[in-house]
């Protein structure tokens, strides 16, 4: 544990003018109010705040930041009142353990529906003071090295997941990059531990059968950029055992597919300088098409600035390499904790119309964050901004007075609209999300404003059933189907009895169909007219029952005019490969977007053409938003699986011998045919080539492309749109 001088040398070393009887005081409360409380590793509870102050302490933070770690858990965990640290260290202070305290009272778990509120408070508290946020995750950090005191294992759990959907991607978002790498690496070794070791020691296998290979590229590396007389520092890398994970998972491959799990840094002194090393490395060695990133032309919106490229560098090896500025590089790993370090250089200042220095816009997207909450007008900009997910099961949505709908993921706009109310949801003809009319199919996404359209003449759709994902919807569709089609059924079923009785010149009456009902075993007469509207049963069989003597040498072969119809729309929809048309309406599937049997699919109604197909994420549509009368909600019908489309790719594929005939036999082994193949670029390493393939649905092209994409010869692949 360190000791009380320590910890002031560790702030006087990088800010000589701190309060040194502020720290030393804080630090005596603290160890006195924690007295002999343990930790769950039998370590005294005073060491927790002491390692949060000196983990601090590397972001080299001011006095007030160190002071409100020592005391982050006075107030919850002791005698100590707010009142008490706010009398004896002052308000600002006071101010900051406030706001940690207050986190520390929000139950950040994934089981609780209030986490959407809780996570505005959250952020509101961030967004106060970013100390307050920097102390949280110091805590969180030293609470997940000790995790493995804590004996229960679905604590165990549930901290690791927290860390990992809340706190990991937080501290990304303010550019602690160092912080968020050991939160995922500790929260993986907890959620997936066999998964870590099993990289791990592939990656030791690596190093012993390697040899030197990460130091030998950085060698011929360091030759290119100093021959070039550039002074620069370079380091190599694998990358983490979580983030190779993760790739795995999104590509679905093995580790020995992977190709690019080395990443390397070139740091250098100024801006001049990474674009002279960038195409210094451009120019030596071939660049994988498609992982350029510029961000220090355009730096992320948490101040993120660094040139990102692919090559086939030294030894014929895939790597990553970032190139940055040595002062780039710190804001890289230490994030918003920099602010304090340059706070008086130009990188966090510039120059007011004022005269006066002002906060630069590194971290604006602070202020914008909170000026987004108060308002509360747009819940989907702020959820995008802080790159959280929430809930791995769960939307939140709001209607459009800013109610918060709890929804299981997956759920659209009719989920909503039952959600809200029944009748809202029975008579639900459109959607309104974030303002733009969507169709009923759309999913909705964490954040979305949703506003329902009704009208009393609308009635629920059996198709709505596909594409529900509410227990509450699907059962409420169900029985307002139901009542509608017993409607139908019985006035129906009543005009086929009238002119079957009156054919044969015979008056039907409700006094006679009551004499049938035992004979044909129907508890009323609704439900035998009703029965017979079904084709359940047929008309002759009513007349008989009603009037055994009816003659019926002539009605042998009487067809139900139900039975006909029925298989007249059966007959209709068999001709038809997508569910949602009038029948004889013309059709045809948009070049645009290629639309497959497994899309989501929206159609487009115009003079002279019938009816364009697009998919549901199509760029077109945006032209359409104006005349949503145009648009009709489609199913793919899924009998229609067997048919043959054509689906449309792109690759990247290896100029190396034999790679054409490698992506050939992937798509021949897995049940494709092609039936075109047009080069498009040509390089000395690459081919960019696009091909239309001979497939079922949009799950067998998805298949092929997952197939190819585990392929080494083939860089990229993806579907083709336009």
């Amino acid at each position: 544990m360190m000791r009380q001088f320590e910890l002031v040398e560790r702030v006087k070393s990088y800010d000589p003018d701190a309060d040194e009887d502020l720290l030393n005081r804080a630090y005596v409360y603290a160890m006195k109010m924690h007295g002999s409380q343990k930790r769950a590793s039998g370590d005294p509870y005073f060491s927790h705040p002491i390692e949060v102050a000196g983990i601090l302490t590397t972001y080299k933070l001011d006095s007030a930041s160190i002071v409100t770690a020592l005391l982050h858990d006075v107030v919850e965990d002791t005698q100590a009142s707010l009142e008490d640290v706010r009398r004896l260290f002052g308000d600002e202070v006071a101010r900051l353990v406030d706001g940690v305290t207050k986190l520390a009272r929000i139950q950040l778990q994934s089981t609780e529906t209030k986490q959407a509120e809780n996570f505005r408070k959250f952020v509101l508290a961030m967004s106060e003071d970013i100390r307050v946020l920097l102390v949280k995750l110091a805590d969180r950090l030293h609470n997940m090295r000790t995790l493995s005191f804590i004996t229960d294992p679905a604590k165990r759990r549930t901290i690791a997941m927290e860390t990992m959907d809340i706190y990991a991607p937080l501290a990304e978002r303010i550019g602690l990059q160092e912080v968020k790498t050991e939160l995922e690496d500790l929260a993986f070794a907890e959620l997936h531990g066999d998964a870590r070791t099993s990289i791990l020691n592939r990656l030791k296998f690596l190093e012993l059968h390697g040899g030197d290979l990460v130091v030998n590229i950085m060698d011929e590396l360091d030759q290119v950029i100093r021959k070039a007389g550039i002074s620069g520092y370079i380091s190599g890398r694998e990358k983490t055992p979580y983030s190779i994970w993760r790739k795995m998972q999104v590509k679905e491959v093995s580790f020995e597919q992977l190709a690019d799990i080395m990443a390397f840094r070139i740091m250098v002194d100024n801006i001049d300088d990474c674009y002279r090393v960038l195409g210094l490395i451009h120019t030596t060695y071939p660049m994988v098409p498609g992982r350029f990133k510029d961000y220090v032309s355009t730096p992320k919106r948490n101040g993120y600035r660094s040139i990102h490229t692919t090559i086939i560098g030294p030894q014929r090896h895939r790597i990553e390499i970032q190139i940055r500025t040595h002062q780039m590089h710190e804001i890289a790993e230490l994030g918003v904790a920099a602010h304090w370090r340059y706070k008086a250089t130009d990188l966090f200042a510039t120059e007011g119309a004022s005269g006066k220095n002002v906060e630069g816009r590194q971290y604006s997207w602070i202020r914008e964050l909170l000026e987004i909450l108060e308002h509360a007008q747009n819940p989907q900009e702020f959820l995008e901004h802080t790159k959280l997910e929430m809930f791995q099961d769960q939307v939140f949505c709001f209607t459009p007075k800013g109610e918060l709908i709890a929804l299981p993921r997956g759920a659209g706009p009719v989920d909503f609209a039952y959600a809200v109310h029944t009748e809202v949801g029975n008579t639900c003809v459109g959607a309104k999300v974030n303002g733009r009319i969507v169709p009923l199919r759309m999913k909705l996404e964490n954040g979305d404003q949703v506003e329902i359209v009704t009208s009393t003449a609308q009635k629920p759709s059996p198709e709505w059933e596909g594409f529900v994902a509410t227990g509450k919807a699907r059962a409420h569709i169900r029985r307002r189907i139901r009542t509608e089609a017993r409607t139908e059924y019985v006035k129906l079923g009543r005009e086929i009895l009238e002119k079957t009785f009156a054919k044969e010149g015979y008056e039907l009456s409700e006094k006679g169909l009551a004499t049938a009902l035992g004979k044909l075993d129907v508890e009323s007469i609704e439900d035998l007219i009703a029965k017979v509207g079904e084709g359940r049963l047929v008309g002759r069989e009513v007349l008989i029952a009603v009037y055994p003597g009816a003659r019926t040498d002539n009605d042998d072969k009487i067809v139900n005019l139900s039975q006909a119809r029925l298989r007249q729309s059966s007959e209709a929809t068999e001709a038809i490969p997508i569910r949602g048309l009038t029948t004889g309406m013309a059709l045809h599937l948009a070049e645009c977007c290629h639309p497959l049997p497994g899309d989501r699919i929206i159609g487009i109604a115009s003079e002279g053409r019938g009816v364009e197909v697009h998919t549901i994420d199509c760029e077109r549509l945006e032209s359409h938003t104006d005349t949503p009368d145009r648009w009709i909600d489609l199913a793919w019908d899924t009998d229609q699986d067997k048919d043959v489309h054509i689906g449309s790719i792109k690759l990247v594929v290896a100029n190396e011998p034999g790679s054409l005939g490698a992506l050939s036999m992937v798509i021949a082994r897995n049940n494709g045919n092609i039936s075109n193949l047009k080069f498009t670029k040509r390089s000395r390493d690459f081919f960019e080539i696009a091909v239309d393939i001979e497939v079922r649905g949009v799950k067998h092209l998805t298949n092929i492309i997952a197939a190819l994409r585990a392929t080494p010869v083939i860089n990229s692949v993806e579907r083709a749109r336009g």
